[in-house]
Parts: C-alpha cells; structure tokens; sequence
C-alpha cells in the first residue's frame, strides 16, 4: 500500500471520527436533552419535513410530534409517570414510533417486545417488564392472548390498529394534538432509562438490556456522523423496529438531522428495489443475510437505477461483498461492530471488504477496545502467571472486550437481572480491580487498526485438536456453486473429543453432495471441513435474521430424528456420502471413525 492509500485512509477516519464526535458534542450523562427535545425541535423549525414514509402515507414532522403528543396525553389519563414502564409489542410502522416517543415525553420506560416469540418467551418477556400498561398492535393480539395464563400480573392490553376501531385509537382521538410542554419528564436527564431491549434468546430466555436517553443518543448520532447524514437523506428500513439495529441506528441518520426514515413491515426481495426507486432512498440499513437473499435473487428493475449512496449494517460476509456492491451498483458500504447492550463498537468508515470497524493505534487511548487471547474448550480468556490478560497481537484472534469506565460511551448499562449484568463483566483484566465488558465475539486484529469478524464464543468448536471458526466455513461454502445459505456448527460425536463440524446447507437443485469435498480442498484445512452435511428447505432465522444453531445443534446427525438428507464424509474416499441408519450406527459405536 502507497503513501496515497495510507493517506487516504486516515484521512477518511479522522474526518468521520471528528464528524461525529461534533455531532454528539452536546450529548451528555446530566443533559435533558432527549431525543424528544430533538424531534420537537424539527417539529418547530422544520415542520414541513418528511418524517416517515410508510405504504403511500408520509408523516412530517409536525405531524410526528402532534400524534406523538396524543400518546402522551393518553397515557397520562393512565397516571403514567416518569420512570414507570410501558411495554410495546407491535410489528414495524409508523405508531410504533409514535407510541415511544409519547411515552418517552412522560419520562416512561418503554419495553420493546419482540414480536417474533410465541409461548414461554413471549410470557417471559412480558413478566421480566413488570409493566401496567401494553400498546398491543392489532395483529399480535392472538399471540398475546396465547401467553394469558403465563403472565404473573397481566399488564393492561391497549390495542390499536392500522384500520382504526380499537380502544386505543380511540382513546387517541379523543385527546388534543396540541403541544405538550415538557413538565411531564421534567428531571429526566440523558442517564436515565429510555428503553428495555431484549437479547434474541438464542442461547436461552430473553434479557431485557438497558438503554439510556444517552445510548440511545450516541448511537443515532454514531451513525448519523458515520453515514454523513443530511436532511435530505432517506433511510429505508427493513429491520425491525423493537431491535438496536432497526429501531435505534437506522433512525439516527434521519432524527437527528430533519431527514426521514422509510418504514418497511418486512422484507421482500421482490418489493427491495422498487421501493428503493419509488421512495428515493438513500441509505439502507442491512443485516448481511438479506444481502445474500437479494444477490442471489434474478435481475430486477430499478437494482441499479436507484439513489442509494450509502448502506450500513453488519454481517456482509466477505465472499460476496464485492460482488453484491458491484452488481447493484453501492457506491459506499459501511459496515459496523455493536452489541445492544455493550460498550464496544466501531464503523468500518473507509469500506475495507470484510473489516466490521478500524481503531488505530493512535486511538487506544480514546477508544478502550481491546482482544484478549482465549480458551476455546473453557471458554474463558487465558490468564498469565500474574492473573492478568494476554493482549492479542495483530493477526491472532481473541475476545473482544470494552473498558466500563463511569464516561459517556463507555459504561456499561447492563440488564434488569443484576445476576445477568454480572456474568457479562470480566475483572481483574490487565490491572487489579479493573473491569471490562465481554463482548462473547472472536475478532481478529490486522496491523492496520482494522477488526475482523471471526466467530461467536461457543460457535467455534475445536476438533481435532484445532480451533474452528464456523463463520469461515460458512464463507468458504457460500462461494461454493449451488449452495445458497450454509449454517455451520459443531455436534458431538460419541467416543470422539471435541465437535465435528456439520453445515445446515440450503441448495440449488443442482447441487452435488458428493462433490462438495473436492471444491472443498485448498479453501479449507482438512479438520475445519463440515464432517456431517444437512440439506434443508429454507433456513431458520431469528426476527433479526441470525441464524438459529441451538435446535440444529440439538438434532446432531441422527437420521432417526432428523426427516432432511443428511450427509457424512467417508474416511476412504474423502467424499459425502447419504447417512441412513446403518452408517449412523457404524459411527455412534466406533466402528467407523471419522
């Protein structure tokens, strides 16, 4: 790389560090300043602004804040009162927005539940808000009558619905749209609570994560800063709304600078680029699997005659970056490291292929990141003979963790479980009585400052006494022709130490098991190789589109259990093979080893 190139590289971080920081230089823990003082602010100065689009209706913003004033006065009626939570549980649009927002103009806690859960971790959720009031969105209504009996003190349903002739919308139109003044929340600083957002649950029951006015806040701006967010930007949506990602970084770029969000109830490959003509967006929020979806969907109309100039998101593999950004013409991707609740982040401002995010090391004192050297099978980080951390040199992969320090950004809010905050602290790190927060992500360092996405703590599995990373198996199959989605993970095997990789594949019908080890062979050592294969119709993914590995990991490869074609390699001839019955057993008694 030339003086040009590195020239150019700091440049564009500096710039997009200092644009930021500008932006967010009024956010503070003691300020009152909210993003409710930001949008009726617009609302005042610029009022004929487009706000939301949603379908064929827009809102401006002063017809956000008057509908947002609405919310407000109906739950005062309530005796809703600063700090008291109010659960939300409705799908992506507009009122959404607008029920938070007039809540958040009470001081209240608005709890985000996700709408994807049924049964146990739906009930769960609910419990874990301890609220009295619940905004009901029509079409969830069966789902929470389902979770009655499960619920400890049933909070009182409002329900409203995009047709009208519910109790709420017409609690609503019986309140004034006029003004509201800020008496309500008066005390309400940055620091305090704005929202429970929950954890995906993969791994268990929903965690209700504190979010702060101030998080909030700096991650609109993050993004807005990141993105180089004008008014006259529009994001368009697809995410979910009760999520970090759809519901918080994508309206950044639009709420905090008078320009507007383009809601989505959900995503559809073939509604993606007609939208994204129609509405003239210019940014779009992704999660890296709805990238693979819409590259490998057939041309479509308007896939390179859109305004798009910037997208942002995380999980953009690098196998199929480069392709997808010159096939639908981006000029710009910006791809981001975050946890909901976590202290440790970072933007890929330059678009380096495959980086989540850059921190050089002229920053280490600004942004306390920091990989850590780690134990796969204990799962743990490695200690020195002191007790102390082992910092990751460049090349090597660790956990990612993030110094909790009582600053702006750099705290850790936790969850509304103290036992729950505890496990995610990891103390006594590289001085006594320090404390990070742990990210559960392997991440990998270059010499440049850039961040590499390597695994979930508890993907990566090791076998044959090596280290693999499902993440880059997965890229390895994604490239491979006629494979659509690889979902990697590791079982166990009886009588065998370690996991043996298996990948859930869904497939093109011309897909060759049987030939799958040889296009294998110089992309990927022989023990990070998928052992088991496991052809499925459509892959199972969470709300936000990770996913799901717990059920699969569960089912293992028993053909007695499982009604899909599975697949072994064969030790002789290094090839898949169909796994009945007969061979399960060969392997589950040790006569054939793997």
């Amino acid at each position: 790389m030339g003086l040009y190139d590195a020239i150019a590289r700091e440049a564009i971080y500096i710039t997009s560090i200092g644009r930021t920081l500008w932006r967010m230089r009024h956010v503070r823990p003691d300020s009152p300043i909210t993003i409710v003082d930001i949008v009726e602010g617009f609302a005042k100065t610029k009022p004929a602004n487009i706000a939301i689009l949603y379908r064929d209706k827009t809102l401006t913003y002063r017809e956000v804040d008057a509908f947002a004033n609405r919310y407000a006065r109906w739950g005062q009626a309530q005796g809703i009162k600063r700090g008291e939570v109010v659960a939300l549980l409705m799908e992506n649009r507009p009122d959404y927005i607008l029920a938070w927002l007039g809540l958040l103009k009470l001081g209240a806690v608005v709890a985000l539940i996700n709408t994807n859960l049924r049964g146990n971790p739906l009930a769960h959720s609910v419990n874990v808000a301890g609220a009295r009031h619940l905004v009901l969105g029509a079409e969830l209504g069966d789902a929470y009558r389902e979770v009655l009996p499960q619920i400890e003190n049933p909070p009182t349903a409002w329900i409203t619905s995009e047709e009208g002739g519910q109790n709420l919308d017409m609690a609503l139109a019986g309140v004034s749209a006029d003004a509201f003044g800020n008496r309500a929340r008066a005390g309400t600083l940055c620091k305090d609570i704005a929202f429970y957002i929950f954890t995906s649950g993969t791994t268990g029951l929903p965690k209700a994560a504190n979010i702060s006015h101030l998080r909030m806040l700096y991650i609109m701006y993050g993004f807005a800063g990141g993105l180089n967010a004008r008014e006259s930007d529009r994001m368009y949506n697809v995410l979910p709304l009760y999520h970090t990602a759809g519901g918080i970084c994508a309206l950044g770029p639009a709420f905090t600078t008078g320009g507007a969000i383009i809601i989505k109830r959900k995503f559809s490959v073939h509604e993606f680029w007609d939208d994204c003509f129609a509405y003239k967006a210019t940014f779009f929020q992704y999660i890296g699997e709805l990238c693979r979806y819409l590259l490998t969907a057939p041309d479509m109309a308007h896939e390179r005659d859109h305004s798009l100039r910037v997208i942002t998101g995380n999980g953009l593999r690098p196998e199929i970056w480069p392709e997808f950004q010159k096939r639908f013409a981006i000029p710009r991707i910006v791809e981001f490291y975050g946890a909901t609740e976590g202290n440790v982040s970072m933007l890929n401002y330059d678009g380096t292929v495959g980086a989540v995010g850059r921190m050089p090391d002229y920053m280490r004192g600004i942004f306390l990141t920091r990989l850590v050297r780690f134990d796969i099978e204990q799962e743990m980080p490695v200690r020195d003979a002191n007790g102390f951390c082992i910092e990751c040199p460049p090349g090597e992969a660790g956990e990612a963790i993030g110094k909790i320090e009582n600053a702006a950004g750099k705290t850790f809010e936790g969850y509304t479980a103290a036992a729950d905050t505890q496990k995610k602290i990891l103390r006594n790190v590289f001085e006594k009585d320090d404390a990070w927060f742990r990210t559960g992500d392997l991440l990998r360092r270059d010499s440049l400052g850039y961040f590499y996405f390597v695994d979930r703590i508890g993907d990566t599995f090791r076998w044959k006494g090596e280290n693999v990373a499902t993440s880059e198996v997965a890229e390895a199959l994604g490239v491979v022709p006629g494979i659509l989605e690889a979902n990697v993970y590791g079982v166990s095997v009886p009588g065998m130490d370690g996991r043996a990789g298996m990948a859930a594949l869904v497939a093109a019908p011309e897909f060759n098991a049987a030939g799958l080890a040889g296009l294998l062979k110089g992309k990927l050592p022989l023990y990070a190789r998928p052992v088991f294969l496991r052809l499925q119709p459509e892959m199972q993914v969470t709300g936000t589109f990770k996913m799901r590995k717990v059920d699969l990991v569960k089912e293992g490869f028993d053909p007695r259990v499982i009604r899909d074609p599975l697949y072994v390699i064969d030790p002789a001839t290094q090839t898949y093979v169909p796994l009945d019955d007969a061979r399960y057993e060969e392997i589950v008694s040790g006569r054939t080893k793997l």
